[in-house]
């Protein structure tokens, strides 16, 4: 596994320099913890949804409806979308409103009711995502992976970068930095591999001093000609 100053100076070359990678590297800065553990528990279950029906689907369309799904689902309060009927499923699945998917609908209603068991344990979600330790961020992906719903692989990535936590997105470029640096030998399937990726950040992270946001971008931005 290559130095993070390595990388950085093949990302700095491609972008114009280090000024210019700087620039790009924060337009995505994360959030500080206080600001995360600030967000209320209905914008979170809102940036949930959005991941959730932009997977496999045109993000544009999701973008330009989405005052319509803010209707729909009660603006996201957690515990109307929790206590969802079948009369009001049934109502959501004819709402042009929103994108009519029934499972999709339904995640909705098992992301509240996982919020709200957050809640519950740590005194809100918000604080319970803000708590967790950027070094396990891959249990983090996986706390999402097996208690939320339709929120694994890159739709809980973006699900976090989107929230304001520190986080690497194992998109095709960043996956390209990791095989070329040695980290994963294809792209990553399995706990295993999230392991070598989390052991590699947590190394860049120690060696640099920036966040997990940072490194994935300058690991993105390294790749190609």
């Amino acid at each position: 596994m290559g130095r993070f100053d390595a990388i950085y100076a093949i990302a700095a070359a491609r972008k114009g320099g280090p000024d210019a990678l700087e620039a790009l590297i924060a337009e995505h800065a994360p959030k500080t913890h206080d600001q995360i553990a600030a967000t209320p528990d209905d914008r979170i279950l809102a940036m949930m949804t959005e991941r959730v029906f932009q997977a496999g689907f045109s993000w544009k369309v999701i973008e330009n409806k989405w005052s319509g799904f803010e209707a729909a689902f009660n603006r996201f309060d957690p515990r109307a979308c929790a206590a969802m009927s079948e009369e009001t499923f049934d109502a959501l699945l004819k709402d042009v409103r929103i994108v009519r998917n029934a499972q999709k609908i339904l995640s909705v209603q098992a992301n509240a009711r996982f919020l709200l068991d957050l809640a519950a344990e740590h005194g809100s979600a918000a604080k319970a995502l803000a708590d967790w330790p950027d070094d396990d961020y891959a249990g983090l992906l996986e706390l999402l992976k097996t208690r939320a719903s339709r929120l694994g692989g890159e739709s809980a990535m973006r699900f976090l970068r989107s929230l304001g936590k520190p986080s690497f997105i194992t998109s095709r470029d960043v996956t390209a930095a990791l095989i070329r640096e040695g980290v994963l030998a294809r792209p990553a399937s399995g706990k295993r591999d999230m392991k070598a990726v989390q052991a590699a950040f947590n190394a860049w992270a120690a060696e640099s001093g920036r966040n997990l946001t940072a490194i994935s971008r300058v690991l993105s931005m390294s790749v190609g000609v």
